[in-house]
């Protein structure tokens, strides 16, 4: 017999029911144990480990900090969070959360009853009571108000301590100052109210303040659970890629198939996928076909047809053939690991406008404690009676509203939130800065293949010249370029294929960047490539190929010049389509303000035909790769921000030297490590939204910002008593609480509200 994992039941060993794990095998009741069982492990990103294989925690505020354990944040006080958000996470099974949820609970039914007492004085109907203001009703409170403050409220005092200790003074040392003072002046001048001056008293009683230490509590708690759960909802985003892929796969064993865990999966393993199943991991297909719904990628919800030899990415869903597949990037180096990775990496970065932040608050608290101090010694000197009363409520108000919460909370739930609203939009942001720089972006520099057109050219014209056979001319030409990896290459091997020609191999073969390539094939010397390039060779006559040429570039067509026996054997041309959603996207980025360059190592006359076409600003053929880095700085030394796109290896100089670089999703993993963005589906109307995110996101930070320090500058002199002269108003802590916990709620709801912005 054995025990069920799940459910705990005694289970017959001979049951079918079974799973295997780390070598071990596990017996189950009922097949919905077993699912729970193989789903619960999800995580297509492995949480990021420390060396000893330990997740990693850190601080949501101060990224900075991390360590191999949970725990409290040396610098702000907060709880440190895992560093990877894993699927299946919830509020129920945050444990913070619910620690400090049921804290609010049980600290909120002690202190209704403790601020119904110590308000009883002021209800018309208990005034005239005896017990209003009894010594009983004094014991009530302090026995109701004591496991608030030292139990519901004791993570504060544990954290205030702790910001002392370790010279971090942070909001929780403004809040256990606070609390503490409320709540150890109370208790002595119930226990011994012969300490006080006779103008405190009132028939031998002394004010107390349980009501006030007991709801300040509870509010900071309250703010505290709402910024728990809001936090919680920042990661959404990630948790909803990461359930893209499903909990198991199929793995294709000798015995027969079986279920195993993802992150079971090897690299090489083959794995089936069934009608209507996710593709568990990247791979390729090496058994049967089917057709591929690919929108988590392209936004295209037609799906692709698979056959064998073709690439699968996890997460992407099957229609209704069967394949077999072999796992080639699994976990965290899949593709949807790799954009879990950046979405996450981005969350936790520093945007530089949060600097001021930082420096404001690294003198903001001192200051506070400062200000109150001034506040009671004020009070004590020319504060009406009772003075020492007087100055200990209004110092502990400022104490209490000057808690920098919001301040701290105004930028990092700002970038949480606006980056993982535009992973929903399938735009990744590789950190911080990138999303601030791209708000400041005047011009766009884009590569035209892959960017602006399909990146998949066609051979459209074949035009051999006097005296070379059409279908001869045309398999030595590829025959040559089936050694390169250039896409125009690509185009002309597959337009051979198509007409069902014979390659040969090459011998001696040799490439030019931005030129063209040179071999020998049976024996003749092929070369392909500008006109340049062939001159260069010392091929001569050109010139009569030069006026048709001339006119295929003017219809947008590319031509490629072949000389064979170092004579000219004739044209090629090849048509690369402009994407569909290049001209909105093009009209969007104007109406954004944009000036929209183009380069491309084309040549002049077809860059000048697709310029047109598109409406773009300035274009630039003919230029090789150094020279689009070049071209980037020159506009960064004229004073312009530049953004780059582009999708290729040899995109990725110019996009690192860009302000910011936006690699387009379907083009290489180079581009994209070298980029700040990186648009998953590969349209060009990413941009636009990438940049009106990146303005909502300041925008909003620079809310949070203003609200964070307004409050504060209204709210520590009121906290004061500054118009105590004028108005004779002062400002309870109680109400400085809620006014506290309001301004953290206020930029927390105001960051959540990018989740809806509008891309």
């Amino acid at each position: 017999m054995a025990i069920d994992p799940i459910c705990g039941m005694t289970v017959d060993e001979a049951t079918e029911l079974r799973a295997e794990r780390d070598g071990r095998t596990y017996y189950f009741c009922a097949e919905h144990c077993r699912k729970k069982f193989l789903s619960a492990p999800v995580a297509t990103a492995k949480p990021e480990e420390s060396p000893q294989g330990r997740a990693i925690y850190t601080c949501p505020m101060h990224r900075e900090v991390e360590q191999d354990h949970p725990g409290d944040c040396p610098k702000c006080g907060m709880a440190l969070e895992p560093k990877t958000v894993t699927a299946g996470t919830d509020d129920a099974e945050n444990a913070e959360l619910r620690d400090m949820t049921m804290r609010l609970w049980v600290g909120a039914a002690l202190t209704l009853p403790v601020f119904i007492l110590a308000m009883a004085h002021l209800i018309p109907a208990l005034v005239q009571q005896a017990w209003a203001d009894s010594h009983a009703t004094r014991w009530m409170q302090f026995a109701l108000t004591t496991p608030v403050v030292c139990w519901a409220g004791w993570s504060f005092f544990r954290r205030g301590w702790r910001s002392v200790v370790t010279r971090h003074l942070n909001m929780f040392t403004l809040i256990t100052m606070g609390v503490g003072a409320a709540f150890v002046f109370s208790a002595v001048a119930m226990l011994l109210p012969g300490l006080f001056p006779h103008t405190m008293q009132h028939g031998g009683k002394v004010a107390v303040y349980f009501e006030a230490a007991a709801v300040i509590v509870v509010l900071v708690l309250v703010g505290q659970v709402l910024e728990l759960r809001a936090r919680d909802r920042t990661g959404s985003a990630i948790k909803a890629l990461l359930n893209l892929a499903p909990p198991t796969a199929r793995q294709v064993a000798p015995g027969g198939d079986h279920e195993i865990p993802l992150d079971q999966v090897n690299v090489g393993d083959w794995l089936r996928v069934v009608p209507g199943d996710k593709v568990p991991v990247d791979g390729v297909v090496v058994e049967g076909y089917s057709s591929v719904e690919e929108s988590m990628l392209t936004g295209e919800p037609l799906p692709v047809e698979k056959t064998i030899g073709d690439k699968v990415t996890g997460g992407s869903v099957n229609g209704s053939g069967s394949f077999v597949m072999r796992a080639e990037r699994v976990g965290s180096d899949s593709l949807l690991g790799q954009i879990v990775n950046m979405v996450a990496e981005a969350q936790r970065s520093r945007a530089p406008i949060q600097g001021l932040a930082d420096k404001v608050a690294g003198i903001f608290v001192p200051v506070v404690l400062a200000v109150s101090l001034i506040t009671f010694a004020v009070w004590m000197w020319v504060g009406p009676e009772p003075k020492l009363s007087h100055a200990i409520v209004n110092a502990v108000a400022v104490l209490i509203i000057a808690c920098p919460c919001a301040l701290g909370l105004a930028t990092p739930m700002s970038i949480m939130v606006g980056v993982g609203r535009g992973a929903q939009e399938g735009v990744l942001v590789k950190n911080a800065e990138a999303l601030e720089r791209l708000e400041r972006v005047t011009t766009l520099v884009v590569d035209k293949t892959g960017t602006l057109t399909e990146g998949r050219p066609k051979l459209v014209d074949v035009l051999p010249a006097n005296g070379f056979d059409a279908k001869e001319f045309l398999r030595l030409a590829a025959s040559l370029e089936q050694n390169s990896e250039h896409p125009l290459a690509a185009a002309i091997v597959q337009g051979a294929k198509e007409q069902s020609l014979t390659l040969e191999a090459v011998r001696d073969f040799r490439s030019v960047t931005a030129g063209g390539v040179v071999g020998s094939i049976a024996g003749r010397t092929v070369m392909v490539g500008k006109s340049d390039f062939l001159r260069n060779e010392k091929v001569t006559g050109l010139e009569s190929l030069e006026a048709s040429a001339t006119k295929l570039q003017e219809d947008g067509r590319t031509a490629m010049y072949v000389a064979i026996d170092g004579k000219p054997a004739g044209i090629l041309a090849v048509a690369d389509p402009i994407k569909s959603t290049t001209s909105e996207a093009i009209r969007d980025l104007h109406a954004l303000g944009l000036k929209l360059v183009m380069l491309t190592g084309d040549n002049r006359r077809t860059a000048a035909t697709v310029a047109k076409q598109l409406g773009l600003d300035v274009v630039e053929a003919e230029i090789e790769p150094a020279g689009k880095v070049a071209y980037v700085r020159k506009l960064r030394v004229e004073g312009q921000s530049v953004a780059m796109a582009g999708d290729g290896i040899n995109d990725a100089p110019a996009l690192s030297e860009a302000d910011v670089g936006i690699a387009m999703g379907t083009g290489t993993d180079v581009a994209m490590q070298s980029a700040g963005i990186t648009l998953v589906r590969g349209d060009l109307r990413g941009i636009a939204k990438a940049i009106r995110l990146s303005r909502a996101t300041l925008r909003n930070i620079r809310q949070n910002l203003f609200f964070a320090f307004l409050y504060n500058a209204l709210g520590i002199p009121l906290a004061a008593g500054v118009l105590y002269p004028i108005f004779g108003w002062l400002l309870s802590p109680i109400i400085a609480g809620a006014a506290m916990s309001l301004s953290s709620v206020s930029v927390i709801s105001n960051a959540l509200r990018l989740r809806n912005a509008k891309l």
